[in-house]
């Protein structure tokens, strides 16, 4: 399908299909993981894998840093008139070349330092030995988890959807199943929850190279003209993106933190089954983004804003469903998620329901505000994006982190997101009105 003639709703709903089955699943590494833990090992285990979950983050937002920093402009560059093959192809070849550098920088801190990052990131004493045998195995893995996602974000950009869901799935099926074996067949707890997610994560990593021998490929690895100034458009172009992911990272540290010092260890194990829950709102909130962008960039490039316009609002009406879906069945069932990822204790049971419907109403504007990043990166908006970003995932948050349990009670901290994505939601809508308006007519959306 052609993004700048094509049908704008069938592109969209075509890699829209591919794009929430790929995010989907990249979710169940993590989720999985805490679920076949948490029935192992219960509370403490839940626990452990929650102080992992930072690391999980920091690696996905390099992956996306490369990979939708450089594709927006490889798209871009394809729409525009001359639709400069080789140029374009530039910007894949130092995402390329960014990936092995930040893999490398990533996988020696948590090889060596693995014991300070988890005290750092919310580990006491009893909780390091568990966490240290999760990541022991994924140490092996760092490059293919940040190599994935930067390929899949080509693979979209390259017209191949169906094999970056297809990498992803054939991971994905591994993780569940290879999950169960090693955790309880093999009886090695939580050490096999990582083994399976490290090896989830090369079967990934070798279906998607497979695109590479394959006649829709167009990507090449040319010599790049300006490789640093180039270097920092893409990042420049993906931080909004990228501040997300590692923000979440960053967020869960201060919530580990403070959870800790306020309400104790079976808070913080509710909390990372939260931190699960959200990470599926957000997959449906990076699905949206992640399909609509190749569209959006195109266009931007070919100047179609009509075509623009249609895909945006097919866009914000499959956020609106994710949204009132997700904070439905959070509000109706909060303790069957809990059922779901651990063995409770009567305790957990009790206080899980009112944290859960607490923290889980920001959902109802969390898909649009992340959506929104990749509209305004798709637009070169950058500043718009980095607003959103930085606001939702770091200054309002983080903030409210330490001032609400501290000017109230210790259980405000759970209105920290609800607060932070509505003040969010009032500048992207404001935003994106403006910038919508601004855009040139073009063709028709259907032609």
């Amino acid at each position: 399908m052609d993004f700048l003639t094509g049908s704008v709703k069938g592109i969209y709903f075509r890699y829209l299909a591919a794009a929430f089955g790929s995010a989907l699943i990249t979710s169940i590494y993590s989720i999985v993981d805490m679920a076949m833990v948490g029935q192992y090992q219960g509370p403490d285990g839940s626990a452990a894998l929650a102080v992992v979950l930072p690391i999980w983050n920091i690696i996905y937002s390099l992956g996306l840093l490369m990979g939708i920093g450089g594709s927006v402009l490889f798209s871009m560059i394809r729409g525009q008139s001359d639709g400069n093959v080789r140029r374009s192809n530039e910007y894949f070849t130092v995402s390329v070349i960014g990936s092995v550098i930040l893999a490398a920088i990533v996988w020696a801190l948590i090889a060596f330092f693995d014991r300070p990052l988890l005290l750092l990131f919310g580990a006491e004493e009893s909780l390091l030995p568990l966490s240290r045998a999760y990541v022991l195995p994924i140490k092996f893995a760092v490059p293919f988890f940040l190599f994935n996602q930067m390929l899949a974000a080509y693979l979209r950009n390259d017209k191949n959807p169906g094999l970056a869901t297809a990498g992803v799935l054939s991971g994905g099926i591994f993780n569940v199943f290879g999950d169960y074996f090693f955790v309880f067949t093999c009886d090695m707890g939580i050490f096999g929850a990582g083994l399976a997610t490290a090896i989830g994560s090369a079967i990934t990593f070798v279906v998607m190279m497979t695109h590479f021998f394959s006649k829709k490929n167009t990507l090449r690895l040319v010599r790049p003209s300006r490789l640093w100034k180039q270097m920092g458009e893409i990042c420049t172009t993906g931080f909004s993106t990228f501040f997300i992911d590692v923000a979440m990272g960053i967020l869960n540290i201060l919530f580990n933190r403070q959870v800790m010092i306020y309400l104790g260890t079976n808070a913080l194990a509710v909390y990372g089954i939260i931190v699960n829950i959200s990470t599926f709102v957000q997959c449906c909130a990076y699905s949206v983004g992640q399909a609509a962008q190749p569209i959006f960039s195109a266009n931007f490039g070919a100047g179609q804003g009509e075509r623009i316009k249609t895909a945006l609002k097919y866009a914000l009406g499959t956020v609106a469903v994710f949204a009132i879906f997700w904070t439905a069945v959070t509000l109706a069932v909060p303790n069957l998620f809990i059922q779901v990822f651990m063995k409770p204790t009567e305790e957990i049971l009790a206080m899980a329901p009112g944290i859960i419907r607490t923290y889980c109403i920001s959902f109802l504007l969390l898909p649009l505000n992340i959506f929104s990043t990749y509209y305004f990166q798709a637009l070169i908006k950058q500043r718009a994006a980095f607003v959103v970003s930085v606001s939702r995932g770091l200054v309002l948050s983080g903030i409210l982190i330490y001032l609400l349990p501290a000017a109230f009670e210790p259980s405000a901290i759970w209105w920290t997101m609800p607060i932070t994505e509505l003040v969010v939601a009032i500048f992207v809508v404001n935003r994106m009105v403006t910038y919508t308006k601004q855009l040139p007519k073009g063709r028709s959306a259907e032609a």
